[in-house]
């Protein structure tokens, strides 16, 4: 496989790749290393790479692994899970202010789920990957992928409501 063919398989997905590592990981820098280190590892293996039916699901289960490995390595021990892909620049900077301690609260709230929840709202909400893709990645039942997502979606909307209808806790 030319380095060209290689390209043509992996570029579409790599910021995809990048985007779970940064998930992760929080870390721009560790992140880029991760997918760094994913992309790497593909390319020594690029010989083999055209079996596997889906290339982006492997080298996402690749990059999450990583992570982990990356997360339970004495070297990483402060780093949390958080999120910060959403911006919009097209609003007033009331709705903007407001709009960034919705997404705080969010991140809080998505960092207090279970670690399996927390993966399976980056892979289905944030990445839109379907849930059977879901399923193949984090090794688990499809059903159980939808029970999971419902119940952190819930928890989510019942503590940010919650939150909105109290005030601070």
């Amino acid at each position: 496989m030319t380095q060209k063919e290689f390209l043509h398989i992996v570029t579409p997905f790599k910021d995809k790749l990048f985007r779970l590592a940064k998930r992760l990981l929080v870390s721009t820098e560790e992140a880029e290393d991760a997918t760094q280190e994913v992309l790497l590892k593909l390319w020594n293996n690029k010989t083999k790479i055209q079996e596997y039916k889906n290339v982006e699901a492997f080298s996402m289960t690749m990059t999450k692994n990583y992570c982990f490995d990356k997360l339970k390595s004495k070297q990483a021990q402060n780093l949390k899970i958080v999120h910060s892909n959403y911006e919009d620049k097209q609003t007033t900077l009331q709705k903007q202010v407001e709009l960034n301690d919705s997404i705080n609260w969010v991140e809080k709230i998505i960092s207090t789920l279970p670690e399996q929840q927390r993966l399976i709202i980056q892979l289905r909400d944030i990445e839109a990957y379907d849930f059977d893709e879901i399923a193949k990645m984090l090794e688990m039942n499809p059903t159980a992928v939808r029970v999971a997502l419902s119940r952190a979606r819930k928890t989510i909307r019942e503590k940010l409501t919650n939150t909105h209808n109290y005030g601070i806790k």
